[in-house]
């Protein structure tokens, strides 16, 4: 009988997950406010004697709900993972279409840094050597600079640990 090696432990994760700032309550809310516009310029054109409107308002109100439900389902489905595992920082992602990538960097020489660019979003950078990572694609810039400063953070502890000796205590 062989041993299982004992996983490494996990020293940092962080989950990037899209903002999704349509719950489903303002979805049911959108979707009333469309069907209720829709029937009401159907109704109008109805009167005026332009029928064959009603048909393509009821068309409309059937391609903007299915897009932003769509639109909904994608962005619930895009995850970016990291996780300081052993030695490694692995990053994976999942996009919106659910293909799935993974790259790891040896943590060791992984360098955090944030390009700030005037009048766009900023960039989170890892570095490794002459590799180069952005991560945090889905947060937003506030959100972005603080995954920064904890990851920063998380691979300075890895590169310079504290050791607890009993002996050494005054």
């Amino acid at each position: 009988m062989s041993a299982r090696p004992t996983p490494e432990p996990v020293l940092f994760e962080a989950v990037c997950t899209a903002h999704q700032s349509l719950g489903d309550r303002g979805m049911r809310a959108v979707a009333v406010f469309v069907v209720v516009a829709s029937a009401a310029v159907a109704t109008l054109f109805s009167a005026l004697g332009a029928w064959p409107v009603v048909g393509f308002t009821g068309l409309e109100v059937l391609l903007v709900l299915g897009l932003l439900s769509r639109h909904r389902r994608d962005g619930r489905r895009a995850i970016e993972v990291l996780a300081l595992v052993g030695d490694q920082l692995v990053v994976r992602r999942t996009d919106a279409r659910g293909r799935r990538e993974e790259v790891a960097l040896d943590a060791y020489w992984t360098r955090v840094s944030l390009e700030d660019r005037p009048g766009t979003a900023s960039r989170l950078l890892l570095t490794e050597r002459r590799r180069c990572v952005e991560v945090g694609t889905l947060l937003g810039d506030a959100e972005r600079h603080e995954l920064a400063a904890m990851l920063a953070e998380a691979l300075r502890r890895y590169r310079e640990p504290v050791f607890d000796n009993p002996q050494l205590r005054g």
